[in-house]
């Protein structure tokens, strides 16, 4: 059986060498082929099948959404990830119109990337669990209860979160995935902010939700206890005419949930954590709220958890790759460049004093 095969379009090598790099991490057999123009990917095309086309926007003679429709003339099941240096509303809205799989701004996360390098594949979910396919309707499985809450409220998308930022279980997915991973973490990262509150406050059980509206889709987020959250996304979710029976459904999802977690035998007692022990390293306070949460994710361990280590992959790669002076955090704006990451025509910024 022939490999997946994955043509990579940049004029930049240096991030030619990070994306190859980076779908070295995952651990899937791939064909790559790596080329600097429009022009040469399209002799690639000419002498191979072409499963995923990923390019650069702005490409040096044909434009990135010009090499994707040629490329389809001759590839018509050819998925397409776009990158752009540009952060323009219109210009993302030109590629996911020309049909892009997905489209991604630079610097890109590599965590999004590998995983909307799965999905388009149809590889085997290493960053972000799929959906399941649930074979009996059985109302007491959580990935049911998701489903039919999705179903009720006409969301595109059901998770089930716990504390330490894993998806446990999910019911559709978002219109546009490009920034799933990053989304979800940053999600995580407001409902750990939010369980401080709750302490602060000394509610006997966190009973508070979060909304996002006003872009292109809303999202709402309710947490079921210390350990695990609710986050539901949709179109116009948060409209006032909704919102009130968008809670109620999550409220009462949250009750059936709860149900399931212990039909599963899963504590749902976190253990005590004090506001000094909170405020401790990230990975110091998690290991004292979460056993709890430990128990579920074995029950969920044929869901994979983002496993992209980044802090080791910067590394790797800067060793790598001419040992350039990379920081998994932070980047100079020299080294942006250098890397392609800057946008193109930008001069250096004039720091203020």
């Amino acid at each position: 059986m022939a490999l997946p095969c994955v043509l990579l379009v940049d004029d930049q090598r240096d991030v030619l060498r990070l994306l190859r790099s980076a779908l070295d991490t995952l651990g899937h057999k791939l064909e790559i082929y790596e080329v600097p123009s429009g022009e040469e990917a399209l002799l690639e095309a000419s002498r191979h099948r072409i499963d995923l086309l990923v390019a650069d926007y702005r490409l040096p003679g044909i434009s990135g959404v010009e090499l994707m429709k040629k490329v389809r003339a001759k590839h018509p099941n050819v998925k397409v990830v776009l990158i752009s240096g540009v952060q323009d509303r219109k210009a993302r809205n030109e590629m996911r119109e020309a049909g892009a799989f997905a489209v991604f701004e630079k610097p890109v996360s590599l965590a999004d990337f590998l995983n909307a390098v799965e999905r388009a594949l149809g590889l085997e979910r290493t960053i972000l669990p799929a959906e399941d396919e649930v074979q009996e309707a059985d109302p007491r499985t959580i990935a049911e209860v998701l489903i039919a809450l999705r179903q009720q409220i006409n969301a595109h998308a059901v998770y089930l979160l716990s504390d330490r930022g894993r998806v446990l279980e999910r019911a559709g997915d978002l219109r546009d995935s490009s920034m799933e991973v990053s989304l979800l973490s940053a999600i995580m990262a407001i409902f750990a902010a939010s369980q401080k509150v709750s302490r602060f406050i000394h509610q006997p059980k966190p009973d508070h939700y979060h909304v996002f509206y006003g872009g292109e889709f809303d999202l709402v987020l309710v947490p079921i206890n210390a350990l695990y959250g609710l986050l539901v996304a949709g179109d116009k979710l948060s409209d006032s005419e909704r919102i009130l029976s968008v809670l109620e459904s999550m409220l009462a999802c949250r009750q059936n949930v709860e149900r399931a977690l212990h039909s599963l035998g899963v504590s749902l007692s976190p253990a005590t954590v004090s506001d000094s022990e909170s405020d401790q390293a990230p990975e110091q306070s998690s290991a004292l709220a979460s056993a709890p949460g430990q128990e579920i994710e074995r029950l969920f361990e044929a869901q994979k958890a983002i496993n992209v280590n980044v802090d080791t992959f910067w590394e790797e790669a800067a060793e790598k790759h001419g040992g350039l002076p990379l920081q998994p955090d932070v980047l100079s704006y020299e080294q942006a460049k250098r890397l392609g990451l800057a946008p193109r025509g930008h001069t250096r910024p004039l720091s203020s004093k």
